[in-house]
């Protein structure tokens, strides 16, 4: 296998989350970087990308816009409804010669999933495989930038957590994970990115002690479920059981149910020097 690194990326899916890190990280590092949009999206991007719009479910079209720009990584940074279009998108990185998938993860553990996003995530890394796509997994846990929805502290004035909060959860700054995902894309030989998982965290702390960092602004309050007042309780509450179970852990074995053999935070290794955020700096508290 080639040690030469790589450099020529297409982005799919960039919000203002993730997405958006991860190429302006890449960008930094003289990386070529396009972005595929669907027809409909007026998004701003930074200086330097070139906007291709496309139909992601339409594999000709895709594949021949990854063909034109030689893309060597695909990176899809996808979520909900639209984690759908990443088996088409894998079909047309395959037809196209793409040499590595990086499939949209950027949260907990998925291996082994069968419901709900992390099901769908697997799935396309399961399918990724079958076709003979090497693909790079990155698991990061939660960002801290989401702590406050999931506690619901702007909707509440409280910081609530279902159960415990006992449970250690990986945390994970936005621009972090661009800078990270960036480093390993440019500087890493293939070998060691292809058909691998990488378990990431900038901090390791239970809800609770990510709790107390905001204590002037919203107590903590123990609670058994989010008032169903608060938008989107039903998520809130579904990914506070899951860190409550330990599956906030980039270290989770789903298959087991506990703390694999592969320690979260394991990766940060290939990021020498390399200084993660705490959630207290990320969020200025």
């Amino acid at each position: 296998m080639s040690t030469s690194t790589y450099k020529l990326f297409a982005v799919a899916g960039v919000g203002e989350t993730v997405g958006l890190t991860i190429v302006k990280s890449l960008l930094a590092r003289g990386a070529s970087v396009i972005v595929l949009t669907r027809p409909s999206s007026n998004k701003v991007l930074p200086q330097g990308v070139e906007v291709v719009q496309v139909d992601y479910a339409d594999i000709s079209t895709v594949t021949d816009a990854l063909k034109e720009h030689s893309i060597e990584v695909l990176i899809s940074t996808l979520s909900g409804e639209g984690l759908a279009a990443q088996i088409p998108l894998a079909d047309a990185a395959k037809a196209a010669g793409v040499q590595l998938y990086v499939p949209s993860e950027f949260g907990a553990p998925t291996e082994g999933a069968q419901e709900w996003m992390w099901g769908a995530k697997n799935k396309t890394a399961v399918y990724s495989k079958s076709i003979g796509l090497p693909s790079l997994r990155l698991y990061t846990g939660l960002f801290p930038e989401y702590v406050s929805l999931i506690t619901a502290v702007a909707e509440t004035g409280r910081f609530l957590i279902v159960g415990k909060g006992e449970a250690p959860v990986s945390f994970t700054a936005l621009a972090d994970i661009g800078e990270y995902l960036a480093y390993v894309l440019t500087t890493l030989p293939p070998d060691q990115l292809h058909d691998k998982i990488l378990r990431i965290e900038g901090q390791r702390s239970t809800m609770r002690e990510i709790g107390a960092l905001f204590a002037e602004k919203a107590p903590i309050e123990h609670v058994d479920n989010i008032p169903s007042s608060v938008p989107f309780a039903h998520m809130r509450e579904f990914l506070q059981m899951k860190f409550e179970m330990g599956a906030g852990s980039t270290g989770w074995d789903i298959s087991t149910g506990k703390e694999g053999s592969e320690p979260a935070g394991g990766a940060n290794e290939l990021y020498p020097g390399f200084k993660f955020k705490t959630v207290q700096e990320t969020l200025g508290l």
